[in-house]
């Protein structure tokens, strides 16, 4: 699941940009209002955590900008100003829920995976299944045949990511982006590494990874074949 923080608040940002990660999210932090929205519009993101107080524009101005441009990604609301008041405007600007500060670790995931169950799509499935594999995304339990397999935390983002997007190409770029660190070359070998790591972990799923010479990888049921 890809999350968008928005807090300016550079402590707060990566005490959640960690702790989301180590729960298995994607995360990618921003620190003004400006960036929350142009990363937004680009889309992607499963949900929002926006900071209300933040430098150039307030959460809820954003929140509400957001929905007029027909953005419907699930937005939790942060902030340290919890009056009825305020709760009713950040809920009344198309919040789907409000968490005030300072907030249990435990609360926010909760309300996180919350908010995202409202209009589940494929993407927000508990199971995602292709052929022998399935990937519980609330246990993140792994079977083949119906048998339990362990994996990194990569290896499940990689499979993840991979079960997500089913039959369709899965260029390098988007694995750099979207399963590794932001910086990751998509060049280097890194990916081809985890990709084998992946396939050794799945024995006989492992022939569903199809390479895509020149373009990246897939899914798909004719099995392995370099294109």
């Amino acid at each position: 699941m890809r999350v968008l923080i928005v807090e300016d608040e550079a402590g707060t940002r990566d005490l959640l940009e960690r702790g989301l990660r180590e729960e298995l999210f994607h995360v990618e932090g921003v620190s003004d209002a400006t960036a929350a929205e142009s990363r937004a519009m680009a889309g992607g993101f499963d949900a929002i955590l926006l900071d209300v107080m933040l430098p150039d524009r307030d959460g809820f101005a954003v929140c509400r900008r957001l929905r007029t441009r027909g953005i419907d990604t699930p937005i939790l609301l942060l902030t340290g100003r919890n009056g009825l008041t305020d709760r009713v405007h950040g809920l009344n600007a198309g919040a789907d829920d409000y968490l005030a500060k300072p907030f249990a670790f435990e609360e926010l995931l909760a309300r996180l995976r919350a908010v995202t169950r409202r209009g589940r799509s494929r993407t927000l499935a508990t199971t995602l299944s292709f052929g022998p594999i399935d990937l519980d995304q609330q246990t993140r339990q792994v079977t083949v045949d119906g048998h339990s397999i362990v994996l990194s935390n990569t290896e499940h983002r990689l499979l993840e990511y991979l079960l997500l997007h089913a039959d369709r190409p899965v260029t390098r770029d988007a694995l750099s982006r979207h399963v590794f660190d932001a910086d990751d070359d998509s060049r280097s070998n890194v990916i081809d590494v985890y990709i084998s790591y992946l396939r050794k972990r799945l024995g006989p799923g492992a022939a569903f990874i199809r390479t895509l010479r020149g373009v990246g990888y897939t899914l798909s049921a004719h099995g392995d074949r370099r294109e």
